[in-house]
C-alpha cells in the first residue's frame, strides 16, 4: 500500500519528506558508488571513509537539530544538480555526502530562513568541525557559482519528482486523476 503525500509539499508530513530526500540521496550514493574512480581530484567534501551513520539516520538528524523547513530540504536536491551542472567531475557518493548534507543545509537555511543556527551549532549537528564548517560552506558557495535561491514552481517540481519516485509513494493528485 502506498503512501499517499499532499499535493504541495508545505502540507507534507516533515518525517516523510525528510526521508524522500533521504532516499534521494542514498539512491544517488549508491549509483555513484558503482561508478568505476574516474580522475575526480578530493573535494572538501571528500572523507577518508563513509562515516559510521546511514545517510537516512544522518539526513533525520540533521532536519531535527538544524530546525530545517520543508523548503530547505527540497533546495539541498536542487543545490546538487547546479554544482553537479557546474563541476561535471564532483559526484555525491559515501565519501562525500553527509558533508555535502550539512553544508546545504547551512545554506539552504541561511538563505530562506528568517531565523537560523550559528555555524557552531550546525557543525556540531553534522559533527565537523566548526572551521571545517566554514570551509565547507565557501566551497559550497564557489561551487554552485553562488546561485542560492529556487522558485515555488522548482521547488514544488522536486517535490513531485521526488514523492513520484519513490515507490512507496504516491501524489494526492495523481490519486485524484486516477479516480476520475
Amino acid at each position: 500500500m502506498s503512501v499517499v503525500m499532499p499535493a504541495s509539499y508545505f502540507a507534507a508530513d516533515f518525517d516523510k519528506l525528510t526521508q524522500l530526500v533521504a532516499n534521494m540521496f542514498a539512491r544517488v550514493v549508491a549509483h555513484n558508488d558503482r561508478l568505476p574512480l574516474g580522475t575526480q581530484k578530493p573535494t572538501r567534501f571528500h572523507s577518508r571513509a563513509p562515516p559510521n551513520i546511514s545517510v537516512a539516520d544522518y539526513m533525520h538528524r540533521v532536519a531535527k537539530y538544524a530546525s530545517l523547513e520543508p523548503a530547505c530540504l527540497l533546495i539541498m536536491l536542487i543545490y546538487v544538480d547546479r554544482i553537479c551542472q557546474r563541476n561535471p567531475t564532483f559526484t555525491v557518493s559515501s565519501l562525500t555526502v553527509h558533508r555535502f548534507i550539512i553544508t546545504a543545509a547551512v545554506v539552504a537555511c541561511k538563505t530562506l530562513c528568517d531565523a537560523y543556527c550559528t555555524n557552531a551549532h550546525y557543525a556540531k549537528v553534522g559533527g565537523v568541525s566548526m572551521r571545517e564548517l566554514n570551509s565547507l560552506e565557501v566551497e559550497i558557495l564557489r561551487m554552485m557559482g553562488w546561485r542560492l535561491v529556487a522558485t515555488q514552481e522548482q521547488l514544488e517540481q522536486y517535490y513531485f519528482t521526488l514523492v513520484r519516485q519513490d515507490p512507496a509513494m504516491v501524489l494526492q493528485s495523481d490519486v485524484d486523476t486516477l479516480a476520475s
